[in-house]
């Protein structure tokens, strides 16, 4: 089998190509990539005005299953994760019953052999039933295929136990992604702490929920000397710690998500749940921050955290509904609207927040880079195009996006797995 990719802008930044070429995959490897291929019997694909990257990995996912289908399947899931542009996806572990074992990452990573040809990568958790006291057997995880261990949804509060697992995360040259909030000072808070929550009547989470944890976190890495990385970071307290720390070699990683660089805490005037998120929504400030810590790779990663919620969950009370948005759809088109197109980041940093950050975080072998004999996956999409998303063309099982029906600059137009070429529909 032979796949033949025309003309497209190839934009790799693990080699640092930025020019039209053309790609040839045969048996699901890259095999050539020239500036001028032809390649008999070969299927072609006419990518002229595209732009082609290494497959998308989005590192920060919530799939559900097991346990709470109706939100999420791991077939929906991957579904959303394949129109979305998305080659590999890892999956966070607050399922039920928690991804704490080596059964549990073994059925996840059994169900999604046999339902999509998306990638998925584990999380373990960091501590048993996400209780923050005990670990998890790591070793144990790590054999049954985890990439990493995060206590999602929840920060390891307690220092010691977040020591511990640095150090034996750190022995398998494994990295502990941590969700970074004080409870104590977050507790209650549905949005974002300042005038807006005053005006509003909803209690706040204070900024400095996140930065504290952020710098407890960092100070255990530099101790210990291993890999920690933040989950979605929201504020500028977070982003200037975060790039002092990596000035002074601390071994951190982050990652932002499309939600903290598009959106700000007056979209909560509307009082519609699915502008409610953990962290939440920030002032404008904190936006620009965000922006500039991934233009300048403070920030590696862009990821989603897509959180489905069913419909019921989010039609209450903005105060009493769930935290989270779905994101797997949007997040590229957004990336190029609010990033690349305002020339506030590079393509080539957008490219690497997506795919090459992600796997050199989780350790991922022969992804995140276009070279010959690895497996071909790749993502395709366009500068030029609109996506405009309607309910109808979501393909996760929940909807809860703030995004539907607006018109975002950029589009995934394939993505491409092992060779094989998943095509968008408009």
């Amino acid at each position: 089998m032979k796949l033949l990719i025309k003309n497209g802008r190839l934009v790799d930044p693990a080699s640092g190509t930025d020019e039209t070429l053309d790609l040839l995959i045969e048996d699901g490897k890259f095999s050539a990539i020239e500036k001028s291929i032809t390649a008999r019997g070969a299927d072609v694909f006419d990518a002229t005005g595209l732009v082609v990257a290494p497959g998308f990995i989005d590192m920060h996912v919530h799939l559900r299953e097991p346990g709470f289908e109706r939100k999420e399947t791991i077939a929906s899931g991957l579904a959303a994760a394949l129109a979305g542009g998305f080659t590999g996806v890892a999956c966070m572990p607050n399922t039920n019953p928690v991804n704490d074992c080596g059964a549990v990452t073994r059925f996840i990573l059994d169900r999604a052999k046999t339902s999509s040809p998306v990638a998925v990568y584990p999380v373990g958790s960091v501590t048993q039933e996400l209780k923050g006291e005990d670990l998890s057997p790591f070793a144990e995880l790590k054999e049954a295929g985890a990439v990493a261990f995060s206590d999602d949804g929840l920060p390891v509060k307690s220092s010691k136990v977040m020591r511990r697992a640095l150090e034996y995360a750190g022995s398998m040259n494994m990295a502990v992604i941590d969700h970074c909030e004080d409870l104590e000072l977050a507790h209650g808070g549905s949005m974002n702490e300042g005038e807006a929550s005053a005006r509003l009547g909803l209690r706040g989470i204070p900024a400095e929920a996140e930065v504290i944890m952020i710098r407890r976190d960092l100070t255990l890495s530099r101790m210990t000397g291993q890999h920690v990385h933040i989950a979605h970071v929201s504020t500028k307290l977070g982003v200037d710690v975060i790039r002092v720390a990596k000035k002074r070699r601390v071994a951190v990683t982050a990652e932002a998500t499309p939600h903290h660089f598009s959106l700000t805490e007056d979209e909560v005037a509307s009082f519609d749940s699915n502008y409610k998120m953990n962290p939440p929504l920030r002032t404008k400030e904190d936006v620009e921050a965000v922006i500039e810590g991934l233009a300048d790779g403070t920030l590696d990663a862009i990821v989603t955290d897509h959180a489905p919620h069913a419909y019921e969950e989010k039609l209450v009370e903005f105060d009493r509904a769930p935290n989270g948005i779905i994101g797997l759809q949007t997040a590229v088109p957004l990336a190029i609207d609010r990033l690349v197109l305002p020339d506030k980041i590079s393509l080539k940093r957008m490219v690497d927040a997506f795919s090459c950050a992600p796997a050199r975080i989780l350790g991922l072998k022969d992804k995140g880079r276009v070279e010959s004999g690895i497996s071909a996956d790749l993502t395709i999409f366009s500068l030029r195009k609109e996506t405009f998303l309607k309910p109808q063309d979501i393909k996760s099982l929940s909807k809860n996006s703030p995004f539907l029906n607006r018109k975002i600059r950029g589009a995934v137009v394939a993505t491409v797995i092992a060779g094989a070429v998943y095509p968008v529909k408009d």
